[in-house]
């Protein structure tokens, strides 16, 4: 099938070097050409090479070579600009919202609250050498944190909690899921809509196994690996 070997063909570039990490693809028209072929064709090769996590797309700007993906180590203290750093990583987080909401379905299965109940929302969008690859957003508790929306919320919030409220995580327990990114996640990570998205649903407790938090991470799927480490 002539799309699979269009297929084979980039990925044979792809890993001698022949294209780089974060290097724009040619126009859609120029590849099928370039191929000998139509761009119904070519499209089915580019989705195979977006599923799986080649290349990615960012809306109105074309096909892109991915770098390699962040690793994303489950056993280790959630903490995304370590992770990166410790990768040799560029990371940056943008703060998009903070406020204060009646808990919705889902704040209020995660956190095992009453419907209703207040909370604070927090959504975030996570970069990778100037890629945004994750909308993040946080229910925290609002019993459990006072005015917490009075406080600089860029840094990261786990040093909030620990300078001002002397609460850390101690456990972590984690849903991963594939999804698709739709709406205002596709339009925060330059995605178009029903691009392949990984889901990290994670929640957080102390050291008496109370809860603190939830945390939604939307992914683009081709940025992050996950891993973990089992002590026996």
């Amino acid at each position: 099938m002539q799309y699979v070997k269009i297929k084979e063909s980039i990925v044979e570039q792809i890993e001698a070097g022949m294209l780089s990490p974060r290097q724009k693809l040619p126009a859609e028209r120029k590849l099928a050409e370039s191929f000998d072929t139509t761009r119904v064709t070519l499209r089915e090769a580019l989705s195979l090479l977006e599923a799986e996590g080649r290349i990615y797309r960012e809306d109105r700007r074309g096909w892109f070579i991915s770098p390699q993906p962040l690793r994303y180590d489950l056993s280790q203290a959630p903490n995304f600009a370590d992770m990166a750093q410790a990768q040799n990583r560029s990371a940056k987080t943008e703060l998009i919202t903070a406020k204060g909401i009646l808990a919705d379905k889902l704040a209020a299965r995660l956190l095992k609250l009453p419907p209703f109940t207040d909370v604070y929302r927090i959504d975030q969008v996570r970069y990778l050498e100037d890629r945004p690859v994750a909308y993040v957003t946080k229910y925290i508790r609002s019993d459990r944190f006072p005015n917490l929306l009075k406080y600089d919320l860029r840094q990261p919030i786990t040093q909030v909690y620990l300078d001002s409220f002397a609460v850390s995580y101690h456990t972590s327990s984690y849903r991963i899921a594939t999804t698709s990114l739709l709406g205002d996640t596709a339009q925060a990570l330059r995605a178009t809509v029903g691009t392949p998205a990984l889901v990290v649903e994670r929640v957080n407790y102390d050291r008496h196994g109370e809860l603190i938090d939830c945390v939604i991470e939307s992914w683009r799927h081709d940025a992050i690996s996950i891993k973990s480490v089992v002590e026996k």
